[in-house]
C-alpha cells in the first residue's frame, strides 16, 4: 500500500508538471486578451475576428481543453511509462464530459483519477502472456485499443455520472446560500476555491460567480479573483520566509508562484499540496476563506471573469483587491508556517 500510495503522489506530480505549463500560457493569454480587448471580448467579437479575441480564444485552448488531457496523460505516463499516455489523454479528455452525459464536467479531480486508472490498466496490459511472433502488436495494437477503450468506458459510466452529480449538488448548495450572508458565503467559495485548485469544487465556486456576472452581479467574481490568488501567493511568502524547510526544487518555483498570483493561476500552488496535502490545503482554504470574506466585506466587484492583475481596470477599487489577497496570503502563509517541518529530501539535500 506504500508503494502504490507513492506510485500515485509521484504521478500527480508528474502529470502537474507536464500541465502547468499548458495552464500557465492558456491563463497569461486569456489575461491578455482581456487587457487588449476589454472584458467582455468573448461576448463582443466573434472568435479570433480581432487580435485581442485571437489571443483570448487562443489561451481558452490551455485552460479548456488541453489542461485536463495532459494531466490525464502523464498521470498514466508516471505509472506505466509511453503505452500510458494515449489512455490517460482519452480519459482526461472524457474528464470535460465532452458529450454532456455526466451533467458536470469532473474536471481536475476526473482528469487525475482517470490518469491513475489508465496508468494501472495499462500496467495490466502490459503483462498479458503472448508469443513472441506477437509481441510487437502488444504496445501498437492492444494497448491502446483496450486501454483508450476501457477508460472511457470507466469514464462514461462509473466516474463520470457520480462526480457530475456531486458538481451539481455543490453548485446547488452555492446557489442557495445566495447573497444574504456575504461573510459566510466568501467563507465558502474561499474553502471550494482553494481545496482543488481546478478541480471540481474550485469549478463549482467559479461558476456560481459566472452565474452571477452574468446577471450583473459582479461582488462573487471579485471574491473569485481573490481566493484564487491567495494560495500561489502564500506559498510564495511562505518558502521565502522559511527556505530551509523546503527543497531546491520548490525554492525555485517561487518565481512561478509569484506569476500564478499575478495572473490569477491557482495551478501553480498544486505541486506543494499534492506532495503535502494534510498540512498545505487546509491553510490554503483558511487563507482563501479569510480573503474571499474580506473581499464580499469590503464590497470588492470585477466585471472581468479572469485575469488577475491584467484586468485591474475591471476593478471596482484595485486598492481593496490587492489588500484581501495579500491579507489572505499573509493568513496562509503564517499558519504554513506554524505546520511545517524541514522536509526530509532537504535533510538528504544538505547532507
Amino acid at each position: 500500500m506504500k508503494s502504490t500510495l507513492k506510485d500515485i503522489q509521484q504521478a500527480l506530480m508528474t502529470g502537474v508538471s507536464y500541465m502547468i505549463p499548458v495552464v500557465v500560457a492558456g491563463g497569461i493569454l486569456v489575461a491578455l486578451g482581456f487587457l487588449l480587448g476589454g472584458y467582455n471580448v468573448p461576448n463582443d467579437v466573434a472568435q479570433g475576428e480581432t487580435f485581442a479575441s485571437s489571443i483570448f480564444w487562443s489561451g481558452k485552448i490551455g485552460l479548456d481543453t488541453f489542461m485536463c488531457p495532459v494531466l490525464g496523460a502523464y498521470v498514466a505516463y508516471s505509472l506505466a511509462d509511453r503505452p500510458g499516455i494515449a489512455p490517460g489523454l482519452f480519459g482526461g479528455y472524457m474528464a470535460l464530459d465532452p458529450w454532456g452525459t455526466a451533467g458536470n464536467p469532473s474536471g481536475f479531480l476526473g482528469a487525475l483519477i482517470a490518469g491513475i486508472l489508465a496508468g494501472y490498466i495499462v500496467r495490466l496490459l502490459k503483462k498479458i502472456p503472448l508469443p513472441a511472433s506477437m509481441k510487437s502488436i502488444l504496445p501498437t495494437m492492444i494497448i491502446p485499443l483496450v486501454g483508450c477503450g476501457s477508460i472511457c468506458l470507466i469514464m462514461r459510466y462509473i466516474i463520470g455520472t457520480p462526480l457530475g452529480l456531486l458538481v451539481g449538488v455543490l453548485t446547488d448548495m452555492l446557489n442557495g446560500l445566495g447573497t444574504g450572508n456575504m461573510i459566510i458565503l466568501g467563507i465558502v467559495q474561499g474553502c471550494m476555491l482553494a481545496f482543488d485548485m481546478g478541480g471540481p469544487c474550485n469549478k463549482v465556486a467559479y461558476a456560481f460567480a459566472l452565474a452571477a456576472l452574468e446577471t450583473g452581479n459582479y461582488l462573487p467574481m471579485g471574491a473569485n479573483f481573490v481566493g484564487s490568488i491567495t494560495p500561489p501567493l502564500g506559498l510564495a511568502i511562505c518558502v521565502l520566509l522559511s527556505r530551509k524547510k523546503w527543497t531546491a526544487t520548490e525554492r525555485s518555483a517561487v518565481p512561478g508562484l509569484f506569476v500564478g498570483a499575478i495572473g490569477m493561476i491557482t495551478e501553480f500552488a498544486i505541486p506543494f499540496a499534492a506532495k503535502h496535502p494534510l498540512k498545505v490545503i487546509p491553510c490554503l482554504m483558511a487563507g482563501s476563506a479569510v480573503g474571499c470574506a474580506l473581499s464580499y466585506a469590503l464590497g470588492l466587484s470585477i466585471q472581468a471573469p479572469h485575469g488577475g492583475l491584467f484586468v485591474f481596470f475591471t476593478m471596482s477599487n484595485p486598492l481593496i483587491f490587492i489588500l484581501c489577497s495579500v491579507i489572505g496570503a499573509a493568513v496562509t502563509a503564517a499558519l504554513l508556517l506554524l505546520v511545517m517541518r524541514k522536509d526530509p529530501d532537504v535533510v538528504e539535500e544538505e547532507a
